[in-house]
């Protein structure tokens, strides 16, 4: 073969190699983003669940079909995503996977806020307001008996895996049961938005006044405490006291119960194996919860009575907790999208610098 004919050849190879490239689109950049749980009926235009206000007030128009998930995804102009994980550990680590890995968007860059409602101990928060995690602990993974069979002198019948009893030593998680958030990135946003307003109502003054608590009659704040994370919906006193013990348990004394949600263990358990695959920073995960109810039973009534009034949508502090979640979440997400410059190759409250995009 003569020296005309290798660089011609050489010269197609090269042209089809561009051909490819060019015709292959880049992964969208995505900034943010936030992970909603439930929606009630549509997106837009009726009663909002936990997606609608972001949709419609972030001008989220960019759909994503995401048909390996649990809903569509949504973007806008200016790189800020919502997913919609569906109820239940094992949506969500479904939907964050299924999205992780999708080839469409580059998420490596991405702060996560997961944004929705929750349940609380009126000892550490009230109704309405909002909480920053630095621990989930996982509510699911245990031994159960029957609670007409606790024998006694036991506090629970709800047990660790591998124990004997209620909370005997020493602590042994298994992979997936305890999640460290990355404190300094919690506690800057805690920061951020500590002095955001958040509404009170007579109506809410009202259905406080039926608890008893350290925190059941304060009007609504932004805190820091951590969250039990469970697909089982528990509720009652004795509950919420088994909820404070389960986190000092296996966080060694460092976490303090204040929240209860459906979802986030299986959302960090996803976010966790796609940091391994290096598609996502784990260091850049928030998560806050807002108080839509109290976990416990009001004066006068039994846990029963009281479980029989938590429904979607009817919650004590429903709507209030859904304006929480966007109001507190959204002065975070607009400070990372307006000086993304500043955040995008320094994980805030890390020690070491991302790695700059190529």
């Amino acid at each position: 073969m003569n020296t005309h004919a290798r660089y011609f050849i050489a010269l197609l190879v090269l042209i089809s190699f561009a051909a490819v490239s060019a015709a292959k689109p880049r992964p969208t950049p995505v900034k943010v983003v936030v992970v909603a749980m439930f929606e009630v009926g549509a997106d837009t235009g009726d009663q909002p669940g936990e997606l609608q206000y972001w949709v419609e007030r972030d001008h989220l128009d960019r759909i994503y079909p995401l048909p390996a998930g649990y809903h569509a995804a949504r973007m806008n102009g200016d790189g800020e995503m919502a997913v919609l994980t569906g109820q239940g550990t094992a949506h969500a680590a479904a939907t964050i996977m299924a999205l992780g890995l999708d080839p469409r968007f580059d998420l490596t860059h991405a702060y996560w806020i997961v944004a929705g409602i929750a349940g609380a101990s009126p000892d550490k928060v009230s109704l309405g307001s909002a909480v920053w995690a630095r621990w989930v602990v996982d509510g699911d993974l245990g031994y159960e008996i029957d609670a007409r069979e606790i024998p006694p002198g036991w506090s629970t019948g709800y047990l660790p895996l591998r124990k004997s009893k209620p909370f005997e030593e020493p602590a042994a998680p298994l992979p997936g049961q305890v999640y460290a958030l990355n404190k300094g990135l919690a506690e800057w946003a805690y920061n951020l938005t500590r002095s955001t307003p958040l509404a009170d109502s007579d109506h809410l003054k009202e259905i406080r006044a039926n608890f008893d608590g350290a925190a059941a009659q304060r009007s609504p704040f932004v805190a820091i405490g951590d969250e039990v994370s469970s697909s089982r919906y528990w509720h009652g006193t004795l509950f919420d006291a088994w909820a404070a013990e389960w986190m000092r348990y296996f966080t060694g004394g460092q976490g303090e119960f204040s929240t209860t949600a459906m979802e986030d263990t299986g959302t960090l358990q996803s976010l966790e194996f796609l940091a391994r695959a290096n598609r996502v920073d784990a260091q850049r995960i928030l998560v806050l919860r807002t108080v839509s109810n109290y976990d416990r039973q009001p004066r006068g009534m039994t846990a029963a009575e009281s479980l029989a009034t938590q429904r979607i949508g009817k919650y004590s502090g429903y709507l209030p907790s859904l304006e929480a979640a966007y109001t507190v979440g959204h002065v975070v997400v607009q400070e990372l999208l307006t000086h993304w410059p500043q955040y995008a190759n320094k994980t805030i409250g890390a020690d070491r610098p991302t790695p700059p995009k190529p």
